[in-house]
């Protein structure tokens, strides 16, 4: 050791504390790394325990903890070499230069994602939901990363973005387990309004679909140009609400005649005033 010193000019004993304090250097690295990659095992287990809890969906529980595993082990990995005595700032600068190109170009791409981990979380709707939004309804198929799709009532797949879905208006028609059904039935001008409504009110109270705790309501809704429209509104369990809204049309078109009433299509008067002639 000497001897080296002696041939690089060195002063006595250098050599050996620059050596040493390598070796210090080293033996800090090897503890972090092996500390912080049993704190990022710790975190990971931990995480994918409370996304199980809160029933985060599989495929989202397994991206975030796979992301975030390693996201800590690459802090880990730049704190063990910097501890090394190595300038990592200049690489850590390349790298968020990078990182700002990449997320740039994939913009579109990150505020679906942004989208899709939000509604995984927080559950505006799930999997097989009734929904309107972005202009669109239908049954919700299936709720992906990137996108979620829904199947129209006439079995049409459309995929949404999810960006655009937790930017916007969601309608849940089924998150609160009933729907209202409306409905507007017309009578003839000088009709029994009274039986119309007693007639409808039968028809309510008659079917077992019907929630009858409810409040359901019947009342004259408009005075049209052809017909008095009554409005009729009663609540259903979400998935009654189609064949009772079906079923009520059709009992009231074969069922009111049997009472008096008569159901108008629209109609015009025509008035034709014959002029004498002139001499």
């Amino acid at each position: 050791m000497n001897k080296l010193e002696a041939f690089f000019g060195l002063k006595e004993g250098i050599i050996s504390s620059m050596l040493v304090d390598f070796g210090i250097r080293i033996a800090i690295a090897l503890v972090i790394l092996v500390i912080g990659f049993w704190l990022a095992k710790v975190l990971t287990k931990s995480l994918k325990k409370i996304f199980e809890k809160r029933n985060i969906e599989k495929s989202l529980s397994t991206f975030l903890v796979s992301l975030t595993g390693i996201l800590v082990k690459t802090l880990i990995i730049v704190t063990a070499i910097t501890q090394l005595g190595i300038e990592m700032t200049s690489f850590v600068a390349i790298l968020g230069a990078a990182g700002l190109a990449i997320g740039m170009a994939f913009s579109g791409t990150l505020s679906n994602f942004a989208g899709g981990v939000m509604i995984l979380i927080f559950k505006p709707y799930k999997v097989g939901d009734y929904v309107e939004m972005q202009g669109e309804e239908g049954i919700v198929d299936e709720i992906l990363i990137f996108n979620t799709i829904l199947k129209t009532l006439d079995h049409k797949t459309i995929i949404m973005a999810n960006g655009a879905i937790a930017n916007g208006t969601i309608v849940n028609y089924t998150k609160a387990g009933i729907r209202r059904v409306d409905w507007s039935f017309g009578i003839s001008y000088g009709d029994d309004l009274a039986t119309a409504k007693k007639v409808l009110a039968k028809f309510i109270s008659e079917d077992e679909r019907i929630l009858q705790d409810q409040e359901n309501f019947i009342g004259l809704g408009e005075l049209g140009d052809s017909s008095v429209n009554i409005t009729a509104r009663a609540w259903v369990k979400v998935n009654d609400y189609w064949p009772v809204f079906f079923d009520m049309n059709e009992r009231v078109y074969t069922e009111f005649p049997k009472s008096g009433l008569s159901i108008p299509f629209p109609q015009m008067d025509v008035h034709v005033y014959k002029r004498g002639k002139k001499d």
